[in-house]
Formats: structure tokens, C-alpha cells, sequence
């Protein structure tokens, strides 16, 4: 099964420069995920990836290397399941932004689980049916 992998496990490989022992093993199961060709990738987690990066070199550099990962077409009925999610979990209580929506709405419909440490996905998935990876035992460190 594909995964889509967001923004927050990205940025987590990317940018920090040190590791605890969890976050190690989230990077890994991402490397993982890359050398068995499962990840996905959608517009919108790129285009937060690359936000906010002010060195132009760094820049150029990430967006290198997030090529290899072709965009997922976003289609109009994605978006109108991202605003009903919105709904459902606003109605719930459960307040999220608007990306996490379109991710969510994404996933859903192509039955792929998002690869997050966002704790935001947690709260929907309480709400809406979303399946959320989980990081294997058996990934080497």
C-alpha cells in the first residue's frame, strides 16, 4: 500500500539536524518507505515543505530531492470531501486546517494511510475514517 507522507515527517528528515531516538526511528521508517517506492506525495505538502526556506540554495536543494516524488492529482471531489470533513469535525469539536483536511480527503478516497507525527491526525481519525501508518518494529535503525 502507497502512504502518504506528511509535511511534519518531511520536515522532521530534512530539517532537523539532531535526532532523539524516536524521532531516528520515524526518519528510518520514512528511508524505508522511499527504498520500497511507497511514498506519495501531494502539492500541498510540497509547497509547505518548501515554505519558509530563505536560503535559495537550501531551497533548490529540497525541491532536488522531493522531485523524485511525482504529485497525486488532486480532483475536485477531494476537495468537497476535505470541506465535509472540515465540517463533521468542527461540529465534533475537533479543529484542524484546511491542508490537514485536503489530506485527509485525499487519503481517503485512494485507501492510503498518511505517515504523520502530527497529533492533529489522531483527532480526526476519531471522527472520520483515515488510517494513519504506523512505524514498523522490524526497520533497522
Amino acid at each position: 500500500m502507497n502512504i502518504l507522507v506528511d509535511t511534519s515527517v518531511w520536515s522532521l528528515a530534512f530539517r532537523k539536524k539532531t535526532l532523539t531516538l524516536e524521532e531516528t526511528k520515524i526518519v528510518s521508517e520514512l528511508k524505508e518507505l522511499i527504498y520500497e517506492k511507497r511514498v506519495i506525495m501531494i502539492g500541498p505538502i510540497r509547497q509547505e515543505l518548501l515554505s519558509g526556506i530563505k536560503n535559495k540554495k537550501i531551497f533548490d536543494q529540497l525541491c532536488s530531492k522531493i522531485k523524485a516524488f511525482e504529485d497525486v492529482s488532486i480532483e475536485t471531489e477531494d476537495y468537497e470531501k476535505a470541506a465535509e470533513i472540515n465540517n463533521v469535525c468542527r461540529s465534533n469539536g475537533i479543529q484542524g486546517s484546511h491542508i490537514d483536511f485536503l489530506i485527509a480527503a485525499t487519503a481517503m478516497k485512494r485507501n492510503i494511510a498518511i505517515f504523520t507525527i502530527d497529533k492533529d491526525f489522531q483527532n480526526y481519525s476519531k471522527i472520520v475514517e483515515i488510517k494513519l501508518h504506523k512505524i514498523r518494529n522490524d526497520i533497522e535503525e
